[in-house]
């Protein structure tokens, strides 16, 4: 497939393919990015820690913390450094829990889920200039009912919490 990149930002950019696809003419508009580690991490009192973060056009959004992998950087070294950035806390261990497509019919991004074990809180956040977010803390049960009634609808939370629940068979 030709690809003809249109525009290229700081996390993502766009780029049109034309091709063939059994034997047919096809052009597809894909959306470009490096893709992102996402946490689930408890704390000591085995709270969910989330963060409160404003993701425009949506407003605030409650989600597990995240953040885009910088170029050639694994997945799990991503995880690791956006939990201490995010949160202050640091993790002794990154189990992988899923890893998804959010919009597999028009974007390259794909997002890798981790359980993050052995949690020390050992800093204060360390944001990038344009992050606006805040620690939240929340049982687990609580975060389960707020994604059934539709008051968590980020992706990657959904994933991660259900995933972590239907492997400990707890939904």
């Amino acid at each position: 497939m030709k690809r003809t990149k249109i525009y290229e930002g700081k996390i993502l950019g766009l780029s049109v393919y034309d091709g063939k696809l059994e034997g047919r003419k096809v052009r597809r508009e894909v959306i470009e990015h490096r893709g992102a580690a996402a946490m689930l991490a408890f704390d000591e009192d085995e709270k969910v820690i989330l963060v409160k973060q404003n993701r425009f056009p949506h407003g605030d959004v409650l989600e597990i913390p995240a953040g885009t992998l910088e170029k050639r950087e694994e997945p799990i070294k991503c995880a690791f450094r956006e939990l201490e950035e995010e949160t202050g806390y640091t993790a002794k261990k990154m189990t992988l829990l899923i890893t998804y497509y959010p919009s597999i019919g028009y974007n390259a991004e794909i997002i890798h889920c981790f359980l993050a074990s052995g949690l020390k809180k050992t800093s204060n956040l360390k944001l990038d200039e344009d992050e606006i977010l805040s620690v939240v803390k929340m049982d687990l049960k609580k975060v389960i009912s707020m994604i059934k009634t539709g008051k968590i609808q980020d992706s990657k939370t959904i994933c991660a919490v259900l995933t972590y629940a239907a492997k400990k068979k707890l939904y």
